[in-house]
């Protein structure tokens, strides 16, 4: 008899733990008493750290959103399909929809359960990669730079604010094309609308598709309206578009020549009126010849096509940026930096930035994290990282090796083919078409010299 409980309690637990649903289970006291692995994964928790326990010993709840199991087990009556935010004892943030029931016998309360569906990753995507109306705070005079190249794309993006087609902002990483898009928005006539904002990198076809059409309401979901239908009347800025699964791309081309989006699981149409930015890092044209990006796609956002320059492009502004940066560093961090050393400045001028803009932010903050009250920005105030990238790219020794024994030219033109294929894959974030193209060589001819000097990527 024993053996065929323990048995029957290997098959409930086998059971339990192959449902693809959170399921949590608690006593009339309150103590859990079931915690499938599911459920343990959505909650990041171990099985002993709930079993046996109180709920609100483990878990805590905002003041004004009790714990849906709690309420069962208090009402008796079932609660379906509700979100609920709450927190681990880690301190994190979990948000499920949630089907709680009564677990009743012969009348008698002794326990209710819960079958939870995680949407916390869905939740901070949204919140992470979403940039509101409040948040598009940039205008065109939040734009720095004197030179002509940052001029020019001002110019371009300020008449483009005043027509209705969407825009294609291209530029490197770190170069501001959301700065541009934020004050194309505020330029224009849709600058009391929403403007909302989505990085589409590194995120699931499934979440992209809830996040931009919105869901319809289903069983162990809410209904849910995606950002074209937030933003309706304003304008909506798709970062990354290349990253774009091509399926999703085909029904964002749609949205922008019918004005119409369907939610996921809908087969209603809903009327939008939103203005499409969208932004890249690569050539367009690259980016299509590789599969990454449609045509027709790419032909409808380049009716208005602006070039953001790169920080190397604007090599007069450097100076500008920096001066701004220690200023606004100084602020944050209650310090009277008053400048750069003489070859700090050198140094700035010299190097590529393949970061753009955002890496010399990053610079300046690392320096002045490091000093004391006042003074100058010197060499050795530079983040450690950075100086090493500076060391690497000022080599005088490739060309002249002094106090060293001459290499034969076989060796030495192979060093120096070496260095530069290093020098060029650095400077393109090592992406081998752009890097190919600037080298004048074909992809294959560049994988092949990566696999033959056994170059990697140094993190």
């Amino acid at each position: 008899m024993k053996e065929d409980h323990a048995r029957l309690i290997q098959i409930y637990e086998k059971v339990v733990n192959s449902i693809d649903a959170g399921v949590h289970v608690i006593d009339e006291d309150g103590k859990t008493v079931i915690y499938n692995e599911k459920m343990r994964k959505i909650e990041g928790m171990e099985i002993q750290d709930v079993l046996d326990k109180k709920l609100l010993e483990v878990f805590q709840f905002h003041q004004w959103e009790d714990s849906t199991l709690l309420k069962v087990l208090k009402s008796g009556e079932p609660i379906l399909n509700i979100k609920q935010t709450y927190f681990n004892n880690k301190g994190e943030e979990i948000t499920t929809i949630n089907n709680t029931f009564p677990i009743i016998e012969n009348g008698k309360m002794i326990g209710a359960m819960e079958i939870a569906r995680d949407v916390s990753k869905l939740e901070k995507i949204m919140r992470e990669n979403v940039v509101k109306n409040g948040d598009a705070v940039y205008s065109f005079e939040s734009i720095l730079g004197c030179s002509d190249e940052i001029r020019q794309a001002i110019e371009t993006s300020k008449r483009a604010a005043g027509v209705a087609s969407p825009v294609l902002l291209i530029g490197e990483t770190g170069t501001g094309k959301e700065l541009f898009a934020q004050s194309i928005h505020q330029e224009s006539s849709r600058s009391r609308h929403p403007f909302l904002g989505l990085n589409c990198a590194g995120m699931t076809k499934d979440l992209l598709e809830q996040v931009l059409f919105g869901s319809i309401q289903a069983e162990g979901s809410p209904e849910r309206p995606g950002i074209f239908e937030q933003a309706d009347g304003g304008t909506v800025l798709l970062e990354d578009i290349h990253t774009l699964p091509i399926s999703i791309q085909e029904k964002v081309l749609k949205v922008i020549l019918e004005k119409n989006v369907c939610r996921v699981g809908d087969t209603l149409d809903r009327h939008v009126d939103v203005r499409v930015l969208a932004s890249m890092n690569e050539d367009p044209i690259d980016a299509i010849a590789d599969g990454k990006l449609r045509k027709d796609l790419y032909y409808r956002l380049s009716a208005v096509s602006i070039f953001i320059p790169s920080l190397r492009e604007r090599n007069k502004d450097i100076l500008l940026m920096t001066d701004y940066f220690i200023d606004k560093f100084n602020q944050l961090l209650g310090l009277k930096v008053s400048g750069v050393s003489r070859e700090v400045q050198e140094r700035f001028e010299q190097y590529d930035w393949p970061g753009n803009v955002r890496e010399l932010e990053h610079v300046i903050e690392g320096a002045m994290n490091l000093m004391e009250f006042k003074g100058e920005i010197s060499y050795n105030h530079l983040p450690l990282y950075f100086r090493q990238k500076l060391e690497h790219d000022y080599n005088p020794d490739l060309l002249y090796q002094s106090e060293r024994e001459i290499k034969p030219l076989d060796l030495y033109m192979q060093d120096a083919e070496i260095y530069y294929i290093q020098k060029a894959l650095i400077h393109h974030d090592f992406n081998i078409t752009k890097t190919a193209k600037a080298l004048g060589m074909s992809r294959q001819n560049l994988q092949y010299r990566i696999r033959k000097y056994e170059i990697e990527r140094q993190e």
